[in-house]
């Protein structure tokens, strides 16, 4: 981690930025007067579309299937108990 002050951050900018790209992990903070303002570090990459979708897929695939007994439940007729509990 470096730390470099505006000014110099603003001589420097092309510099750090290469620097940052070259080393992902690498960070820069830029201070004013001695405390940290801001950071620069390298862009996380972008997700694929649909990966999200995909993860909670195969997620919902390792769940344990739902055993049903009796008549469905009509959880809308009874939110504030679903959410709250029953009241004693």
């Amino acid at each position: 981690m470096t730390r470099v002050s505006i000014s110099e951050a603003r001589r420097r900018l092309p510099q750090l930025v290469r620097a940052v790209k070259q080393d992902r992990g690498s960070v820069v903070q830029i201070t004013v007067r001695d405390e940290v303002v801001a950071e620069l570090r390298a862009a996380l990459p972008e997700p694929e579309p649909g990966a999200a979708a995909r993860a909670l897929l195969e997620l919902a695939r390792k769940l344990p299937k739902p055993r049903r007994r009796g008549r469905p439940t009509d959880v809308s007729a009874h939110v504030k108990e679903y959410l709250y509990g029953r009241r004693r």
